[in-house]
C-alpha cells in the first residue's frame, strides 16, 4: 500500500470543513495511518515550497500557510496519490468539477483548501517533514477485504 500526505490547509479549518474532507478520503476507503492538528512554522513552509520560490506567489503562498492551523494527515492505500488528488481536484476551485473537495467547497485560486503529494519520492519527503516515525501507525481494518479484492495477495 502506497502512503501521500494531505494538508487541510487554513482555509479548510477556517471554514469548518475538516470533517466533511476527512469522510471523503475514509469514505473513499482510504485510511488514515498518522493524523495532527498543527501550525506550520514559517522555516518548514519555506522548505515545503521551496519547488516555488522566486515565482510571483511564493511569499504568499508561505505567510498564507503559516497563518493559521491545519490539519496533517497521512494517507494509505492502492494508488492513493493518483486517487487522493483526483478527489482534490483542479488546483483552482472555480476551474475544479463538480464532485471534487475543491470543486464542491472552493472559488478562490489562492485559497485551495488542501495539499496533496504528487509522486511517491514527494510523498515520501513530505511525510517525513511533518511526521516522526512513531507517529504513523501500521494497523489492518477489519473491512479492508471489503474494500480491495485480496484475493491474489494484492489489493485489486
Amino acid at each position: 500500500m502506497d502512503r501521500t500526505l494531505i494538508i487541510l490547509k487554513p482555509d479548510s479549518v477556517e471554514r469548518g470543513l475538516i470533517g466533511n474532507i476527512i469522510s471523503r478520503f475514509e469514505q473513499k476507503g482510504l485510511k488514515i495511518v498518522g493524523m495532527k492538528f498543527s501550525r506550520i512554522a514559517p522555516a518548514v513552509a519555506h522548505e515545503h515550497y521551496a519547488m516555488h520560490k522566486g515565482k510571483p506567489f511564493y511569499d504568499s503562498l508561505v505567510k498564507f500557510m503559516t497563518s493559521g492551523p491545519v490539519v496533517l494527515l497521512v494517507l494509505e492505500g492502492n494508488n492513493v496519490i493518483d486517487v487522493s488528488r483526483k478527489m482534490m481536484g483542479a488546483t483552482f476551485g472555480y476551474k475544479a468539477e463538480p464532485g471534487t473537495i475543491r470543486g464542491d467547497f472552493g472559488v478562490s485560486s489562492a485559497f485551495n483548501l488542501i495539499h496533496g503529494s504528487d509522486s511517491p519520492e514527494t510523498a515520501k519527503a513530505e511525510v517525513s517533514r511533518f511526521f516522526k516515525a512513531e507517529e504513523l501507525f501500521d494497523f489492518n481494518r477489519a473491512l479492508e477485504p471489503w474494500i480491495y479484492d485480496l484475493s491474489s495477495g494484492n489489493p485489486q
